[in-house]
């Protein structure tokens, strides 16, 4: 006798189908050089341990599982974020990274010692990668411009590149500071992140994408430096609680700059 095909009841008592493999995203609008007057390079960081941007670390939908997934399936492409002599800051997107190369910059490393398998003395060690925990992206980084458009009057970030952060770890010993595993160009992964769904801790109902979030800035950050002429991050010339001040005066100069513009 042949056994009926196993249909799965329907989880819910209606279909999400706002967010599916055909979502489109809204393109930005299209800026001339004649028409940018004003445009200033911003690198901040997104912190998920924080109360608003929880949701991004979510055990049921993380941003970090999206991104590794698109870079494993070969959908996005991953970018070496070590700093060149044609690419000093490592993210320039000048290289690109194959699959196990992404991948091995996010497991963990740990040193094993080598042993002769005859005499049993120890030959020297290796350095041998880990199992990778999504849990240990606490952080991302964000390279972004923003703009003003003469011709539009519309004063606006545009985010160019994503990058998780992890503390690399050898021997068991966590270095404090968290460094780019990988960079992810924007523009190019928004495709993906539109058609994924993102927890909204307000409303089940509602069909929140990962595009969304980035481009609606629903998370908060804070900056780490601005382009100047030095090339400095904030951490170069200010400690401490200075840092988050510093970050803030960044901040309320940009918004302040546009609000200059105008005339009462």
């Amino acid at each position: 006798m042949v056994k009926p095909a196993f249909l799965r009841p329907m989880d819910g008592y209606y279909r999400k189908n706002n967010i599916t493999n055909s979502t489109k995203t809204t393109p930005y609008a299209s800026a001339r050089e004649a028409d940018v007057i004003f445009a200033k390079r911003v690198w901040r960081e997104i912190d998920v341990r924080e109360k608003m941007n929880q949701y991004l670390a979510s055990p049921k939908r993380r941003l970090m599982d999206v991104l590794l997934a698109a870079v494993e399936a070969r959908d996005i492409i991953a970018y070496d974020p070590t700093p060149s002599k044609d690419d000093p800051n490592g993210d320039g997107f000048t290289k690109r990274l194959t699959v196990e190369q992404a991948l091995s910059r996010l497991a963990d490393s740990t040193v094993v010692d080598i042993f002769d398998k005859k005499t049993g003395e120890k030959k020297g060690s290796k350095v041998v990668a880990g199992d990778f925990n999504p849990d240990n992206v606490l952080k991302f980084r964000i390279k972004e411009d923003w703009l003003y458009d003469k011709q539009r009057g519309i004063f606006e970030p545009r985010i160019v590149g994503l990058a998780p952060l992890i503390q690399v770890k050898a021997a068991g010993i966590s270095n404090t500071e968290f460094q780019p595993a990988f960079w992810i160009y924007f523009p190019e992964a928004r495709s993906i992140l539109a058609t994924r769904e993102a927890m909204n801790r307000s409303n089940d109902a509602t069909a929140l994408s990962f595009d969304d979030v980035f481009m609606k800035r629903i998370f908060t950050s804070y900056i780490i430096k601005q382009s100047n002429d030095r090339d400095e991050r904030i951490r170069d010339y200010a400690k401490g609680i200075d840092k988050l001040y510093e970050a803030e005066r960044q901040k309320a100069n940009l918004r302040g700059w546009e609000l200059g513009l105008w005339q009462y």
